[in-house]
Order: C-alpha cells, then sequence, then structure tokens
C-alpha cells in the first residue's frame, strides 16, 4: 500500500475568470496554479500523475510538459467524479490514490503528508469554516464517524448549518476507488456525477473514513474569480513575509514585497518596500535592495547595495557591488566585487571584473571588461551590425572619456585612455591614448531648419 497515485482536476473553464486561458493556467506568485500543484505532487514521488484538463486544449499539457505526468482529457465534463474516472485506465490497482485539484494551488506537502499517515481506508481532507457557504457539508453520527458528504445545493437547512466542509482532497486504495466510481449516479440537483458520493458507498461497505485537516486555511482555498485570485496572491505574500522576517530579514514593509519563485537571504539583508522577487533568487548577508527594485533568477553577493528602482535579471552581482538607482542588468551579466553600476546603465550579456565603474547614462553589451576600469558618461558598445553580434574586449586600468562609441569587434588595450567623444572602430594599443575626433569648425551662414508651414 505505499504505491501513490496523483490525480489532479483540471479541466474546469474558469468561466468566471473572463478568460480565454484556461482557468488552471493564471499565474498566482509568478506561476500557474496547476504547476503549484504538480510541485506539490512531484515532492511525494509517486508512481504516476495525471492530470485531467479539458478547457483550452492542448494549453494545459503544453505548458506543464517539462513534469513526469500524464495527460487525459475530460470531454465532456460531467461532475468531479466522472473527471477521476478518466484517469482511472492509466492507474494500476495496486497502492492508493490522492486526488488533488489543478485550481487549489497552496495545498502543502506537509498536510498530504499527514493524509498518508492518517490510516488505511478512505482518507478526506476537511476544514472547519466560519462561514462554510458553496462548500459540500461533512455529515457525521452520534458517534462522530462520517457519514457522508452533502453538497450545499442538496443539502438541508440543518446540514446547511454544518461547518465541517469537504475540501475535495482525498486519499482511496485504487482498487477501491474504480469500484466505487463504477457505482455513481448523477441523481442530484446538477446532474453530475460526484465525487464526494463515494464516501456514502464506503460507509455502506464498512470502509473506514478518516478526516485530516490542514494546518493553514488558506491551503484549501480554490480559484473561481480575478477576485479570488487576487486575495490568495495576498494571502500568500504575506506567508512568504512571514517566513522572511522570522529569518531575521528585515522588510520596510511586509504588506508591500511581492516574491513569486524563491527567495534566498543571508543574514542582515534588508528589503525596502514595492520590491519583487521572480524564480530564483539569492541575497548575501547584508545585502539591501532599494525601493521597487526588480529581481529575477540572479544572485547577489554579500554587502552589495542595490539602489531603488533598479531591474537585475539573470545575472550574478559580486560582493560590494553598488547597482543603480534606475541600473537594468539584463541576461548573462556577471559583475565581480567592489564594480559600480550606476543611474541609467544597461549592462547586457557582459563580465566586468573587480573594482570597475559604469557610473552614468552608457550601455554596455556582449562585453568582456577588466578591472579598474573607468566608463565615462555616455558610453556605448555598439555591438550589433544588423545580422550578428560582436563583442568588444577591454583590458584592465581603461579609462573611456564621455560620449564614446565602441564599435565592436574592438579591443581596447590594457592602461589605454580613450578621449572624450571617440568613436573607436579599430584596436586601441595598451598605455596609449586614442581618439577620434573632428577639428572644430564654424560652418559660416548655416541656419537652424525652420518648421515648414
Amino acid at each position: 500500500m505505499n504505491l501513490l497515485n496523483i490525480v489532479i482536476l483540471a479541466a474546469g473553464k474558469g468561466t468566471r475568470m473572463y478568460s480565454e486561458k484556461p482557468k488552471v493556467l493564471h499565474a498566482l506568485a509568478g506561476k500557474p496554479l496547476v504547476q503549484h500543484v504538480l510541485d506539490c505532487a512531484v515532492a511525494l514521488r509517486p508512481q504516476q500523475i495525471c492530470v485531467v484538463y479539458g478547457h483550452g486544449g492542448e494549453a494545459v499539457p503544453e505548458a506543464m510538459q517539462q513534469y513526469p505526468a500524464k495527460f487525459v482529457i475530460q470531454e465532456p465534463q460531467l461532475g468531479t467524479g466522472h473527471a477521476v474516472q478518466q484517469a482511472m485506465p492509466l492507474l494500476a490497482d495496486d497502492g492508493r490514490t490522492l486526488v488533488l485539484y489543478g485550481d487549489v494551488p497552496l495545498i502543502q506537502h506537509s498536510t498530504l503528508h499527514q493524509m498518508q499517515q492518517a490510516g488505511d481506508g478512505l482518507v478526506l481532507l476537511t476544514v472547519n469554516l466560519d462561514n462554510p457557504a458553496g462548500y459540500g457539508r461533512i455529515v457525521r453520527n452520534a458517534q462522530g464517524d462520517v457519514q457522508c458528504i452533502v453538497e450545499e445545493k442538496d443539502a438541508s437547512p440543518e446540514q446547511r448549518g454544518i461547518r465541517e466542509v469537504n475540501t475535495g482532497i482525498l486519499l482511496a486504495p485504487t482498487g477501491k476507488l474504480r469500484e466505487w466510481l463504477a457505482n455513481l449516479q448523477n441523481n442530484n440537483a446538477q446532474g453530475e456525477y460526484y465525487l464526494t458520493d463515494i464516501v456514502a458507498i464506503a460507509v455502506q461497505q464498512g470502509i473506514a473514513v478518516h478526516t485530516v485537516q490542514p494546518a493553514h486555511e488558506w491551503e484549501i482555498h480554490g480559484i473561481n474569480s480575478k477576485a479570488q485570485l487576487a486575495v490568495l496572491e495576498r494571502t500568500w505574500q504575506q506567508v512568504e513575509a512571514a517566513r522572511l522576517l522570522a529569518h531575521g530579514v528585515t522588510l520596510a514593509d511586509p504588506a508591500r514585497i511581492d516574491v513569486r519563485g524563491r527567495l534566498n537571504c543571508g543574514r542582515d539583508v534588508e528589503i525596502d518596500i514595492g520590491c519583487i522577487f521572480e524564480g530564483d533568487v539569492t541575497l548575501g548577508d547584508n545585502v539591501r535592495v532599494g525601493a521597487y527594485s526588480i529581481i529575477k533568477h540572479a544572485s547577489i553577493a554579500a554587502g552589495t547595495r542595490i539602489a531603488p528602482y533598479s531591474l537585475i535579471d539573470s545575472s550574478e552581482v559580486g560582493a560590494n557591488c553598488h547597482i543603480g538607482p534606475y541600473a537594468r542588468l539584463r541576461p548573462g551579466t556577471k559583475l565581480h566585487d567592489g564594480v559600480h553600476i550606476g543611474n541609467f546603465v544597461e549592462v547586457k550579456n557582459s563580465e566586468i571584473a573587480a573594482n570597475s565603474k559604469a557610473n552614468h547614462l552608457s550601455y554596455i553589451g556582449d562585453s568582456t571588461i577588466g578591472s579598474r576600469v573607468n566608463i565615462g558618461a555616455g558610453i556605448i558598445t555598439c555591438n550589433y551590425d544588423g545580422a550578428n553580434k560582436h563583442r568588444t574586449i577591454i583590458e584592465d586600468d581603461v579609462f573611456i572619456g564621455s560620449a564614446t562609441q565602441l564599435v565592436a569587434p574592438v579591443k581596447v588595450g590594457k592602461g589605454a585612455t580613450i578621449g572624450a567623444g571617440s568613436t573607436i572602430t579599430k584596436d586601441a594599443p595598451a598605455g596609449e591614448l586614442t581618439l577620434s575626433r573632428s577639428k572644430q569648425t564654424i560652418v559660416a551662414g548655416w541656419k537652424r531648419p525652420t518648421k515648414k508651414k
């Protein structure tokens, strides 16, 4: 009974989302709802994962093709019981089957593990709600044993007063589940085959029905509208903020941070308001991130200061660097220790060695820059010829004057100086002053153009 199958129901259209996109592909915390569920499922190491999809054609399997799952379509959609039936031909009878939902994204591994430990038979995940409206009610007998689940539309007024509700998540012996699904009827208000009806069948057969409750109510919240998605997004961000605070991170305002992936922080990290972290981000000890900065798929080493409104994407930043404000590090950037990248400087696919500086209004693309290089204001590496990219190499201790263009491929030798306003199209020798300017000329009689009427 140790073998585990997981079935994820992801066929809902999501009418209230008012979107052509399948509901389960809408994003929470930076990734699709169903991806959260798949990540949790994979962590349980099941023998089989089956995703039942419907609306949106092949969009769901195409978006999740990186996962070791099988995808089966439910067409037409005749209820949750019918949905699980679509997956049963792919599942062996040995072991147990866990049913999850693609629009219930925040279910936690610890809760599902608790369900696995709850005992043999049928295991239900339930929760007590102050406002149970919309949920199926857990009906128990006088001894407290579960008897059945009654959907709200089919419930009596007395049953609607029950606060313990069904989350839809359950764990059942696979062979028994196959048998129970075959006996489902659709004589209910919706004319659908309810998965929850298997509970009454199990009780009739004398099968033990266990219940488990999640550690957090937000784990079982489903998404049916953009409003619910927005509420759950804020809930999750509060959870992430609490985690960061518990690990010693200083947040200027825990209500104004977005983590859309995994944020790993060292000691004495400080994060100002409005910052967004996407993908895998690592901040080393004593890193400070200024307000409204966006950091994606990046590592920032100890002691680095990121000034407000900086964007760092798929880059590696060394220790004790200064970035921004209004700086942009694009994919492929690697900065060594002590580098300064100032306001309105853009760096792309370039490596800059230790203690070099580009403090103002420059573009550095497809470049390899040495140590102790000074990049003046308004410098551009002209790396694209209209068809191909070319590389610029700047060796150690170079000084490049303002408003210079370096037309790649080009190399500036060690210790060279480039005069301001130069356009460099050939290699500049080491240790020498290189410049290219026309002689200042006064053009007599020239008049500025006027606007035509």
